[in-house]
């Protein structure tokens, strides 16, 4: 999986969660500040991206990811392993 399609995917995620179609994401987003995100949301949205893309992301790695960057990159590798 690509990095723009894991991109693509977060994307869509994240604005189901928030419910909000047309929410800004960059690769700067960050996650807590920028998303409005309490620690319930945040990990309702892990959860949503561990069913997604079958994968398991354990909570002290989710407290590393700062932005979106943060997280696309820790995806990219955790992907099609």
């Amino acid at each position: 999986m690509t990095k723009e399609t894991i991109y693509e995917t977060v994307v869509k995620v994240i604005r189901q969660k928030r419910q909000e179609d047309d929410l800004p994401v960059t690769p700067e987003t960050s996650l807590r500040d920028d998303l409005g995100v309490d620690s319930i949301d945040l990990m309702e949205f892990v959860i949503a991206l561990e069913d997604e893309f079958g994968i398991d992301i354990p909570d002290e790695d989710v407290d590393h990811m700062v932005n979106m960057n943060d997280l696309l990159t820790y995806l990219e590798k955790k992907v099609d392993k």
